[in-house]
């Protein structure tokens, strides 16, 4: 099965996770570690959530997040196991490359 898919054989849906990303604070590699472990120990409690990508705008001081998840309660799930604090979560469309 792929980790693209519920549990249930369903698409998870996807969505951008925006916070604030100053240029002296956290390594966005280190929050993308912090994401990926969550979504690890949260999948083990049976909620549906992945970690796709981050991608940092230095001169905006913005990053954001790609996560698939069974629902939007599951990536306020992961925002929170992974401290991220304040963030934005919008619904996404990720067209998979041609």
């Amino acid at each position: 099965m792929s980790d693209r898919l519920t549990p249930h054989g369903d698409s998870m849906p996807s969505y951008l996770v925006e916070r604030y990303a100053p240029r002296s604070g956290t390594d966005p590699a280190v929050t993308a570690g912090a994401l990926a472990r969550a979504a690890a120990e949260l999948a083990r409690e049976g909620i549906s959530v992945v970690h796709r990508r981050t991608t940092l705008l230095p001169e905006d001081e913005t990053c954001f997040h790609l996560v698939e998840a069974s629902s939007r309660d599951a990536v306020e799930a992961l925002c929170r196991r992974a401290t991220l604090g304040h963030v934005r979560i919008v619904a996404a469309i990720d067209e998979p490359d041609a």
